[in-house]
């Protein structure tokens, strides 16, 4: 079993729990109201503006020059999803302005500035392990909605978040993910794994966190 087999499994009732949320059957089904998806896209973006200092901190603490390529090429993949004159953002007409005066909810903030700890205390392999729990588990969200709905991709407004995030393109990057962080801790110990573990049950929980808040519009 790889280290990345035991974090999923250790955290495998939480990820089963992405499935279940009403945020997520709504998105599967195409009833979530758009309103709890604008709210969930506004506090995405701000959840990505530290998503990728986390990428851009493991930069400067990566060990080898193809590591640092690695966190260096996520941190301009973020600046792409961010580009709010696409995507979502342009679907729902999101301002500058708006993104300016919206404020991080409590649930957002906990999780980035946990994240964020873990990237200025911790090494390469520690910020892999926090930032798996959000990149991958979109992945196997968006699989298990087409899996149980094929039609799902088809949505006029949804179809388009699923079929990217279902995408062969996405796994290839969460792949590429997966097999750095196997790699570099070929070596770790027992001790150095629990901890790998706790790190990605903490953002696993801090995921399911943010579907609950998104549902709930929390502040």
């Amino acid at each position: 079993m790889t280290v990345t087999d035991c974090l999923i499994q250790a955290a495998k009732e939480i990820w089963e729990a992405y499935n279940r949320h009403p945020f997520v059957l709504g998105i599967q089904d195409g009833t979530l109201d758009q309103e709890k998806f604008r709210y969930y896209i506004l506090q995405d973006y701000l959840y990505l503006e530290d998503y990728a200092k986390t990428f851009a901190i493991g930069v400067a603490k990566a060990k080898s020059a193809e590591v640092a390529r690695l966190f260096a090429r996520y941190v301009q993949v973020m600046n792409g999803e961010m580009n709010i004159h696409s995507g979502y953002m342009g679907k729902l007409q999101v301002t500058q302005e708006e993104l300016e005066a919206t404020p991080r909810a409590l649930d957002n903030l906990s999780y980035t500035s946990y994240m964020l700890r873990v990237a200025y205390e911790e090494g390469e392999a520690e910020i892999l392990a926090a930032i798996l729990s959000c990149a991958y588990s979109y992945e196997v969200i968006a699989k298990n909605i087409v899996k149980e709905c094929p039609a799902s991709t088809e949505h006029p407004f949804y179809g388009e978040w699923i079929k990217g995030y279902a995408s062969d393109k996405y796994a290839g990057e969460n792949a590429v993910l997966l097999d750095t962080l196997n790699r570099l801790t070929a070596q770790y110990t027992e001790q150095q794994i629990e901890h790998l573990v706790d790190i990605f049950i903490a953002c696993s929980r801090y995921e399911l966190a943010f579907w609950e808040m998104s549902w709930n519009q929390s502040k």
